[in-house]
């Protein structure tokens, strides 16, 4: 499937800034689930400073803010093909070590409620259907509620509440995962809906390893593997590692966040 994005990110600052740095990673790589057609990215306000691969492969960009700016504003835009491999990812490069992909960390760390969660299916001997079985489970007791959680909540918080985003579904997919000893981790991304094309935020989802197949994906949220409507940016061990956009800046006036997503056939 062929796919438009348009991605558009404004801060607007309540005073002008005297300093700023902003990391992205927004921008696709080819692999063997998409193909890279083209893709743009364009700031306003600020300077690309210079471009790496972080530690687990991302592509990331290194802005800064232009000094006394009041606005910045982010745009990627570009055309992707993509291919429905039942959600079984296969890496085209060298990866880190599957045992890094155990590791907790602060937004992953098992409670009680996690611990339950892996308790319920973790007596299901086939790898494959276990994920599986996991991303039912979390579909049903995780309600997907907008401006329930912020990118600060915890897995363990999320499940106990009850509701959260697909970054939470994620969260708690992954911490279950590593409490069973599978390698898990999040994957950050733009997902076609069906009934828009505007959106206003990108979309998250997990992957697990599964020995003879390789990474295979979980939207729990959508309680569904990603297929071809769906396209992979970057992945890490959480949402931190993985974000579109983190940064830092000077001043002690607030800010404005404006997020504008469109993903088209």
């Amino acid at each position: 499937m062929r796919l438009n994005i348009r991605h558009t990110t404004q801060y607007e600052y309540a005073e002008p800034v005297p300093y700023g740095v902003l990391r992205l990673r927004l921008t696709p790589l080819t692999h063997p689930t998409q193909q890279v057609i083209d893709w743009t990215l364009a700031v306003e306000g600020g300077k690309l400073e210079f471009t790496y691969a972080d530690a687990w492969g991302n592509r990331t960009d290194l802005i800064t803010v232009a000094r006394g700016a009041s606005a910045i504003s982010v745009t990627c835009a570009g055309t992707i093909d993509t291919a429905d491999t039942a959600g079984v990812f296969r890496p085209s490069g060298p990866e880190a070590p599957l045992w890094l992909f155990e590791r907790v960390t602060p937004l992953t760390t098992p409670g009680a409620a996690i611990a339950a969660l892996a308790a319920s299916v973790g007596g299901i001997a086939d790898r494959l259907a276990l994920l599986h079985a996991l991303s039912a489970a979390i579909h049903e007791r995780l309600q997907y509620l907008p401006g329930s959680t912020s990118v600060l909540t915890e897995a363990e918080a999320a499940l106990t509440a009850g509701a959260g985003v697909c970054q939470d579904h994620a969260h708690v997919f992954i911490a279950a995962a590593r409490h069973l000893g599978i390698p898990a981790r999040y994957v950050s991304g733009y997902l076609m809906m069906p009934d828009r094309t505007e959106q206003t935020a990108t979309h998250a989802w997990a992957e697990a390893h599964v020995e003879g197949l390789g990474w295979v994906g979980f939207d729990a949220a959508n309680a569904v593997c990603p297929d071809d409507k769906y396209i992979r940016i970057a992945a890490g061990l959480d949402y931190k590692e993985a974000a579109p956009i983190t940064g830092v800046r000077g001043g002690l006036g607030g800010e404005t966040l404006a997020v504008a997503v469109i993903v088209e056939q």
